[in-house]
């Protein structure tokens, strides 16, 4: 079998705080969060490993990070507590598992593998879906564990907004916030996962596009694999993903030319946010319409690459 040059993006969510308002400690941590997770994908991928696994190593690595949105230091609900979405997808035989609204456990990417690869079934919620990885002996963790002191105080800043009736001045740093990967083995198989906490006083019960295949989530070998980040009801509604993959296979459009297109198209739907995603060949594409997007990737010799606003990637090791 001919090997193909294996390839790792990931992002952090769209949605960045403002450059003028980021400090050198800030940027740095921001930058070694993204770095970690481009080390555990790429040492999987260039192992030879499927890229599967390497997309749940990086979205682990991010979950792991109170930095970013999903997992540990996810954002809080109205109520007070994490609801936490996730996905992954594989790109040969286009297997996928997806849970929305779980709190327990450590890394939701992980949860969601075991429901494409025990439960039958593609998407798990709530209750239920807690229910069934307990049944597969999956740990479960405290809501404690989840809390940082930073969602705390977004929280209870966003609840005194709403009740004093003051004006929405939130930055799309303040309403996003996901984490993803997508890669490509050397075996050229495709396969792509995000997570989420979903966005600040979000509403118990909403659920965002990261879980939904075809919106969030997308792989299939024939064209890319694809992770979203943004306004999740736009990106549902226009079926984002989904929608990359057929401007690539059935419309025949090159890559970067139908991401940046079509996410210059969402932003005119109110659809702010990015993507990212990797194709059969070539690098990896990064885009997004809105201030930043913490991201990163590694190039065909294992450099990593990792930008936050509109700046140029610094290099890492």
């Amino acid at each position: 079998m001919t090997k193909t040059l294996p390839a790792l993006a990931i992002h952090g969510g769209a949605g960045t705080v403002p450059a003028h308002q980021l400090d050198n400690e800030s940027r740095a941590a921001y930058h070694e969060g993204l770095r970690t997770a481009l080390r555990a994908g790429w040492k999987l991928l260039h192992a030879g490993a499927p890229a599967l696994d390497a997309v749940m190593a990086a979205v682990k690595a991010l979950e792991d990070d109170t930095l970013f949105n999903a997992g540990r230091g996810a954002v809080l609900t109205s109520a007070g507590r994490p609801e936490m979405d996730a996905a992954i997808m594989r790109g040969s035989d286009r297997a996928a598992g997806a849970v929305a609204g779980i709190c327990g456990p450590r890394n939701p990417v992980e949860a969601a593998r075991l429901v494409m690869e025990q439960s039958g079934h593609v998407l798990m919620m709530g209750k239920g879906a807690e229910a069934f990885l307990r049944e597969v002996g999956m740990e479960f963790l405290p809501a404690s564990y989840f809390e940082t002191a930073r969602r705390r105080a977004a929280l209870e800043l966003e609840l005194a907004r709403r009740a004093s009736g003051a004006p929405d001045i939130r930055t799309d740093a303040d309403r996003h916030g996901t984490v993803g990967a997508v890669a490509r083995d050397v075996n050229g198989g495709l396969a792509a996962a995000t997570s989420t906490g979903g966005y600040t006083a979000k509403r118990p019960g909403r659920v965002g596009d990261a879980p939904v295949i075809g919106a969030g989530t997308f792989a299939d070998d024939a064209s890319c694999a694809v992770s979203c980040t943004g306004s999740g009801e736009v990106f549902i509604r226009y079926t984002a993903s989904a929608e990359l993959a057929a401007r690539v296979r059935l419309g025949r459009e090159k890559l970067d030319e139908a991401a940046s297109r079509l996410i210059a198209e969402l932003g005119a739907r109110d659809g702010e946010g990015g993507m990212i995603t990797v194709g059969a060949e070539g690098a990896p594409v990064l885009v997004f319409n809105c201030s930043g997007m913490y991201r990163g990737y590694t190039d065909e010799e294992g450099v990593l690459w990792t930008a936050i606003h509109r700046e140029a990637y610094l290099r890492g090791n």
